[in-house]
């Protein structure tokens, strides 16, 4: 199948995919954002097409593990909102005009515990938790993949030993 003829195919579902689309988001600009997203991973992907497969389903495929992707980091970000801001309050979803006494403190302490990191584990924590993928990580720090995850689970493990204290 040439290039050509791949992005005829790709352009001949866009009506069905948007149907498609609009049944898993039930909002036509989600939808719409949904199928360019599909388009673009199919394009980015078309080396990946077995040619002999149905191109129909790949794409559908495509565009199902997107929606389900989305939906886990939608609700990643309920909890921990994608936001550069450094209050780490907002990192945990509480509402900034509603505090109650004990989670005010406990953010302040959360805080300082993040800030005692050391850098190397810091940066990675603080990213992964403002929504970037840990390969995403990996190519913004220009560290090993295996690195990042390790330093992130280090992280972890030194804010609960300093929680516990």
């Amino acid at each position: 199948m040439t290039a050509i003829e791949f992005h005829y195919k790709l352009i001949s579902l866009e009506h069905d995919l948007h149907r498609f689309a609009y049944k898993l988001t039930a909002d036509k600009e989600d939808a719409r954002d949904l199928v360019q997203e599909t388009f673009l991973k199919a394009l980015k992907y078309c080396s990946k097409y077995a040619y002999e497969s149905n191109f129909t389903a790949w794409t559908y495929t495509i565009m199902k593990n997107t929606f389900i992707n989305g939906y886990r980091r939608s609700s990643r970000q309920n909890t921990f909102n994608n936001s550069t801001n450094e209050d780490f309050s907002k990192y945990y979803g509480v509402s900034s005009d509603y505090y109650l006494p004990d989670s005010e403190y406990s953010s302040k302490e959360l805080e300082k515990a993040i800030d005692a990191l050391q850098e190397e584990f810091k940066l990675p924590f603080k990213m992964h938790y403002e929504g970037y993928k840990y390969q995403e990580i990996a190519e913004k720090l220009d560290v090993k993949l295996g690195t990042i995850k390790s330093r992130i689970y280090f992280a972890r493990k030194l804010l609960i030993d300093q929680i516990d204290k």
